[in-house]
């Protein structure tokens, strides 16, 4: 199937196509064994994370990670600094 454009693919892909390119782009080749160029392995990515925004959660995404920081309604806790001269270091 050839595409008009790269916004066309991503209107057409299913999950599974979604899954298959995540696939290919973690193993570096196809299912059926072909190795992926580095172009084909940039544009699965680039499909799969356009296919992910538009479809999945944020929570669900590749790439996705829970903040670390704290919320601003905590509050902080100050941690003191020792300032030492350079002559005081050891």
């Amino acid at each position: 199937m050839t595409y008009q454009s790269f916004e066309d693919l991503i209107a057409t892909m299913t999950p599974e196509i979604c899954d298959n390119m995540r696939r290919a782009v973690e193993l570096g080749k196809w299912p059926d064994g072909r190795v992926l160029s580095k172009e084909q392995r940039e544009l699965c990515m680039q499909a799969v994370l356009a296919w992910e925004a538009r479809n999945l959660p944020e929570e669900q995404r590749t790439g996705y990670m829970e903040q670390a920081c704290k919320s601003q309604d905590e509050p902080t806790e100050e941690q003191p600094v020792t300032l030492r001269a350079p002559d005081q270091l050891q």
